[in-house]
């Protein structure tokens, strides 16, 4: 596992602080790791959806009613 030395605005660090004396985290590492792992599990939601929108607009555009989708799609 690396091992950084990373600072903190009074604001935040004060935070994670709380954070931890709470026990939501057993440490500021732990908290941050779990920040990260959750930004990077979003990334991941957002470059999904965003591989899908443009998959989307690569296809081209309709001139079918929206019954005609909705048709096609139950099909």
């Amino acid at each position: 596992m690396g091992r950084q030395s990373i600072s903190f605005t009074d604001p935040n660090d004060e935070w994670l602080r709380a954070q931890v004396e709470s026990k939501e985290y057993s440490s500021k590492s732990e908290l941050v790791n779990d920040l990260i792992r959750q930004a990077r599990n979003q990334q991941q939601r957002i470059d999904y959806i965003r591989m899908k929108l443009e998959k989307a607009e690569q296809s081209g555009f309709t001139n079918d009613s929206q019954a005609d989708i909705l048709k096609q799609a139950k099909s």
